[in-house]
């Protein structure tokens, strides 16, 4: 059973991590409604679901990375810079997150706010400059968004997205941006946590469990990732942000039927 709920939450990894709809706030959510307890519903097996993202981002942006790497300094600069934030942020609050904000209170209100912001970047953005116009306050910006992102609810992708058509960008430029921007991150929280694993700070994992996992949210990503980035040259982020509305509307109707 918990194989199957293992595959489950991985492709719901996989979809959430990179729709504006918040990944953390689904993993969170999935075994709240569907009253899975245990490993299942923990930071860890959340955090070992992203290292099936993460190798799908590697490999959907492989070219992207050697490139950056050997030819594009300024963007890796400023990929580097705009990484910072969420870094700091992630490694000074990470426990407090996991013990207090992983709540479906939270989470509702995240929906909406980070809705609003979607739907306001999406009516004021002139969506004319590309990743290759960005400047270092543009890059500090989006990068001090991605560090909101470590409230459950608000969505990476979301609300990075959203600072970037705000900027200027084309959906599709600040996709990628984003994308390439959270790379590092979600290599650093899989590697910080691996650790406190190996140390007996974290939950124990099962292998078979972990593998299914992976493989779940490896797939699930790659179809999301080439998807998503399709989806954003030809339509807004308007059919995201109603999604948002209706499932906090679910999860308030959810909180109040349980204490009933």
């Amino acid at each position: 059973m918990e194989i199957l709920q293992s595959i489950l939450m991985g492709i719901v990894q996989g979809v959430t991590e990179f729709l504006p709809v918040s990944s953390t706030a689904h993993l969170i959510l999935v075994p709240w409604f569907l009253g899975w307890g245990g490993v299942i519903n923990s930071m860890s097996f959340d955090i070992a679901l992203h290292v099936g993202t993460l190798l799908a981002l590697l490999i959907v942006f492989f070219k992207d990375w050697l490139e950056i790497l050997l030819r594009k300094q300024r963007l890796l600069m400023l990929l580097v810079i705009a990484t910072i934030p969420g870094a700091v942020v992630g490694k000074l609050l990470d426990k407090f997150v996991d013990s207090h904000l992983r709540s479906p209170w939270v989470i509702a209100a995240s929906l909406v706010v980070v809705g609003i912001v979607m739907y306001l970047a999406e009516k004021q953005s002139i969506k004319l400059t590309g990743v290759n116009d960005l400047s270092v306050t543009d890059a500090v910006i989006i990068g001090v968004s991605q560090a909101i992102a470590i409230i459950p609810g608000v969505s990476r992708s979301g609300i990075t997205i959203s600072s970037g058509l705000i900027l200027g960008m084309k959906r599709d430029e600040a996709a990628r941006f984003s994308f390439l921007m959270s790379t590092p991150i979600i290599a650093g929280a899989a590697a910080l946590h691996g650790i406190h694993m190996l140390n007996g700070r974290g939950e124990a994992i099962d292998p078979k469990i972990f593998i299914a996992g992976v493989a779940a949210s490896f797939v699930a990503g790659l179809v999301a990732i080439t998807w998503f980035l399709k989806f954003l040259k030809r339509f807004s982020l308007t059919f995201f942000v109603y999604y948002r509305f209706v499932l906090a509307v679910v999860v308030v109707l959810g909180i109040w039927l349980k204490k009933s």
